[in-house]
């Protein structure tokens, strides 16, 4: 198996130059400016304390203290009329702040207004669950688990939802390598054939833009399929390919590769 390298130092290096655009921030304006989110700031502003507010692109964003958001998201359902959870996740700040940031994107219908609520967590900080308020946030609180390794307290069920349970890492950091680590690249192979295996098949190949032609046993290449395992050092054999399953189609003339005419009049 191939060395580790560490990758602590991923977000340290530059990610663009002069050379390239670099997009301004959409502007912000004070929220004095609408009268239906100064009503709601004035609002959640008797109850919790409000670190930063202000509107972009249309929507309130409100900066909250972590441990209030359970108190403040009960607040906008029950009070302000915002009754959906639209989005919910984890931004990584880690190499910047040291923190995650976490957002609520909520909807009004009544109202036609959309606010989102956002908080820093440290690395290893819990954020509280808001699955009871929301229904939504269940499935969502748990891929920000499985994706950030952000824990959440009291959620009826903190398992990892896209990746296996016992997965090593989290995919959306951004120190994890876009290709996988090394666990990665034998997780597949230790699972299915054993680590005894590793020196006869190999790493997995994890970039989605490699194509190879010699694949673990060859028996997925179109048109020289063999059975598993079968041995090819005579030669590789042609695959007729057709177009129906075993049998055919009842009704229905079997087709065959050869039989296949490629139409370049657009008139026909």
């Amino acid at each position: 198996m191939r060395p580790y390298t560490p990758k602590d130092n991923v977000q340290k290096k530059s990610y663009y130059t002069d050379r390239y655009w670099v997009a301004p921030q959409v502007a912000k304006f004070d929220v004095s400016t609408d009268e239906v989110f100064a009503a709601d700031l004035k609002v959640i502003k008797g109850k919790f304390k409000v670190l930063d507010a202000y509107i972009q692109v249309e929507q309130m964003v409100v900066y909250i203290r972590p441990e209030d958001n359970f108190g403040v998201l009960k607040l906008m359902r029950d009070s302000l009329e915002y009754t959906q959870l639209s989005e919910m996740s984890a931004i990584d700040w880690l190499a910047d702040k040291g923190q995650f940031e976490i957002f609520y994107q909520l909807l009004s219908m009544n109202k036609r207004k959309r606010i989102r609520i956002k908080c820093f967590i440290e690395e290893n900080q819990a954020i509280e669950s808001v699955e009871k308020i929301f229904r939504s946030a269940d499935w969502a609180e748990r891929e920000m688990y499985d994706m950030f390794g952000v824990k959440v307290n009291n959620h009826p069920f903190m398992k990892r939802i896209l990746m296996p349970y016992d997965w090593e890492g989290y995919p959306l950091r951004k120190t994890y390598p876009m290709q996988g680590d090394e666990f990665a690249s034998w997780y597949e192979v230790d699972k299915i054939f054993g680590k005894e295996a590793r020196d006869v098949i190999g790493p997995e190949i994890r970039d989605a833009a490699a194509v190879d032609r010699y694949d673990t046993k060859r028996f997925a290449r179109l048109g020289h399929e063999v059975a598993y395992g079968e041995d090819i050092s005579e030669g590789e054999p042609d695959t007729v390919q057709t177009y129906q399953e075993e049998g055919g189609v009842f009704l229905v003339g079997k087709l065959t590769k050869e039989e296949s005419v490629v139409i370049t009049d657009r008139d026909r």
